[in-house]
């Protein structure tokens, strides 16, 4: 097979890896941009999701793609509440404080991770995906008669896996339209910009925060439900979630939403291209490498506003 083949199917099995980091990474860049709160538990709700996951859809063992759509849909609801509860119960009653609240993340994130442990096990589990056709990819070459269309063998893609980006998708997109064209964004926004005039407005920023904590732990486990059938669910599967957020939050600009979907995409599809062509050892150091070079010469990120 040819160079270009190879490379359009890294590039599509790192949009998929892009695509899933997009939607963690905008939890985590939404509550620090709102709230200034460093979630290192972040990756622990990433957890949370993919287990419950396998609890719903087990739940309904031998009906794939009804068990699948539930937890779809009330998993991240689940996992929202629970961080919408940690947030009034820990975070609140520290005034948001950054460095008690980092503190009180990270004992959050051991309590998750050792609860899961005792009530799932050490086990990795799967979770049947609702559809996986495996379809084959078409390339164009040159002939003596022109461009020709051709099927090389062995490039294809899952069905799946192309849902999962498309979904995605619109989940940003309504995230977008959420924080720009409605009234619950225009609070939000307002928050941001100057908490003590939200509150002279009467908005109730505390109910605020809570939403925007639950919001975003609530997007971590909406991307572990839709990864988990292509990868497999474990009490300690939100490590790389975690820290490949944070790459992307640093890169794209601390609470640039735009920043993290375009940060995303960049650590994603090298992610992809270099695992498939190098190792992924080395789409980490570059990454990380990246990180670095942005900290010293653009400490802001590439879409943050620079602070006074």
């Amino acid at each position: 097979m040819d160079f270009g083949p190879y490379l359009m199917l890294a590039t599509l099995e790192g949009a998929v890896t892009a695509a899933v980091l997009a939607l963690t990474a905008s939890g985590l860049a939404l509550v620090f941009g709102l709230m200034r709160v460093v979630n290192v538990a972040h990756g622990e709700f990433f957890m949370l999701g993919a287990v419950l996951a396998w609890w719903v859809t087990s739940w309904l063992d031998g009906y794939a793609a009804p068990g699948f759509a539930l937890a779809l849909l009330i998993v991240p609801v689940m996992v929202g509440v629970l961080a919408a509860l940690a947030d009034v119960t820990v975070l609140k009653r520290l005034s948001y404080d950054p460095e008690r609240t980092i503190v009180a993340t990270i004992g959050i994130l051991y309590i998750l991770q050792q609860v899961t442990l005792m009530t799932y096990g050490p086990d990795a589990r799967p979770v049947t995906p609702p559809f996986n056709t495996r379809l084959a990819l078409p390339w164009v070459e040159m002939t003596d008669t022109g461009l020709s269309l051709y099927w090389p063998w062995g490039l294809s893609i899952t069905s799946y896996k192309l849902a999962v980006i498309g979904a995605a998708a619109g989940v940003l997109a309504a995230l977008w339209l959420l924080m720009t064209r409605s009234k619950l964004g225009l609070m939000m926004r307002a928050t941001e910009q100057d908490r003590e005039m939200a509150l002279a407005f009467g908005i109730p920023v505390e109910r605020v925060y809570a939403l925007v904590f639950g919001l975003g732990a609530g997007l971590a486990a909406l991307a572990a439900v839709l990864i988990v059938p292509i990868q497999q669910a474990h009490y300690l599967m939100g490590g790389d979630p975690l820290l490949l957020s944070f790459i992307v939050v640093i890169i794209g600009g601390l609470g640039s939403l735009p920043g993290t979907v375009l940060a995303a995409l960049l650590i994603g599809l090298s992610d992809g291209i270099i695992s498939v062509f190098f190792s992924p050892t080395l789409a980490k150091i570059m990454a990380t490498v990246l990180v670095a070079l942005v900290l010293v010469f653009r400490p802001q990120g590439l879409f943050g506003a620079s602070r006074a």
